[in-house]
């Protein structure tokens, strides 16, 4: 039988049970986690002395992304040298002017290898020939935005000046009316999504086949709403086994984005380890029919279904869950504000739902009780 995994956010939470006082013994009774690991992980993702508030773990990835970094200005700093003597010092002198909105101008020269006493010299001869350009551009945008009346952003007068002749790209536009507090002053109506609007229909594996052999053939996925007295309404994305019933990933946040959808993707990937052909159901949201997430998809070769427009049933099952996580929890309290809705949302799914709630779908066991005979009986 394989050894668990647990993602970082299940870690981290349970380390944060810990501190708010659960003792170790209550904690491995309750999330089916050995005392040994969780002592392991407290140790992890405690701070160190002397360590600046970091944990053993954070100073582990900062000294192995330092490494990477390192790697890399090594690898582009002799690629450099063949291509330096090449660039005149007014050429260098423009970039470091061009880009010191973004970076310091000290860290600048020193990658680029130019002496910051020469850079700061070139202003008391002549304006460099980036900075005569922005002026230029900059008072052709005062004029072109005064002709709007103010009804033209950044995208617009881009293309006016494009039009125009301007070489200027629309990061450069963007950047120069920034800092001239140029903007557009029309506020867009909010306008919810008609549902008469034209989707593209997409493949449909599922077809309401919610029969199983066993864990990981089939997932559904969708996303409610939490609301919570600060921080208004949040959101929770679930991935649910068809075999198990188990939630075997989810993420919540206050904003309803792809990343959201991607997290908790990635969180069931990461703990449950599924084979190639997983069927992976969902509806058309914008989230889930993402360029991102469809590339997510691909990588860990998932084969994703679609419901149709209008046509629910195929996500039923998770649906259900949300319905009873409303039911069960949601409804039952009043979240103040985001942190303390995390916190109840983990402990209802990953110690109640999982691991003690029995469904009669799966002659009374729990979700979790099933997963492991299932894992006992492949091993």
């Amino acid at each position: 039988m394989k050894q668990k995994r647990y993602n970082q956010e299940f870690k981290q939470t349970i380390v944060e049970l810990y501190r708010s006082g659960t003792s170790v013994s209550d904690l491995s009774r309750e999330y089916g986690v050995s005392e040994v690991t969780i002592y392991k992980w407290i140790k992890a993702l405690s701070p160190i002395e002397n360590g600046g508030g970091l944990t053993p773990a954070e100073i582990a990835e900062i000294q192995k992304e330092n490494l990477r970094l390192k790697q890399e200005v090594e690898i582009l700093k002799k690629g450099y040298d063949h291509i330096r003597e090449k660039v005149t010092d007014q050429e260098m002198i423009d970039h470091i002017e061009q880009e010191k909105e973004n970076h310091p101008v000290q860290v600048l020269c020193n990658v680029l290898e130019v002496p910051r006493s020469t850079y700061y010299q070139s202003f008391h001869k002549v304006k460099s020939t980036h900075a005569i350009e922005n002026e230029a551009i900059l008072e052709r945008i005062k004029i072109i935005h005064a002709e709007s009346k103010g009804r033209y952003g950044t995208p617009k007068i881009h293309e006016v000046l494009k039009k125009e002749g301007f070489n200027a790209s629309l990061k450069r536009v963007q950047r120069i009316m920034k800092s001239e507090g140029i903007r557009s002053n029309i506020t867009k109506k909010y306008r919810p999504a008609s549902s008469a609007s034209q989707i593209e229909e997409r493949n449909n594996l599922l077809e309401q086949d919610f029969e199983t052999t066993t864990i990981n053939e089939k997932w559904v996925a969708d996303i409610t709403y939490i609301h919570t007295l600060k921080n208004g309404w949040c959101y929770l994305a679930s991935v649910l086994d068809l075999h198990t019933k188990k939630i075997v990933g989810y993420s919540f946040s206050k904003s309803m984005t792809t990343e959201l959808v991607l997290q908790a993707l990635t969180n069931a990937i990461d703990v449950q380890q599924p084979k190639e052909g997983l069927i992976f159901h969902t509806d058309l949201g914008s989230q889930y029919t993402s360029e991102d997430f469809e590339k997510a998809v691909k990588t860990a070769k998932i084969q994703h279904s679609f419901s149709r427009k209008g046509c629910p049933y195929d996500n039923a099952c998770i649906e259900s869950f949300h319905a009873t996580l409303k039911k069960e929890e949601v409804y039952q309290t009043t979240y103040i504000d985001f942190e303390e809705a995390r916190f109840a949302l983990f402990q209802y799914i990953e110690s109640w739902y999982n691991r003690k709630r029995v469904h009669g779908s799966i002659n009374y066991l729990t979700p979790q009780q099933l997963e492991d005979l299932c894992r006992q009986k492949a091993a």
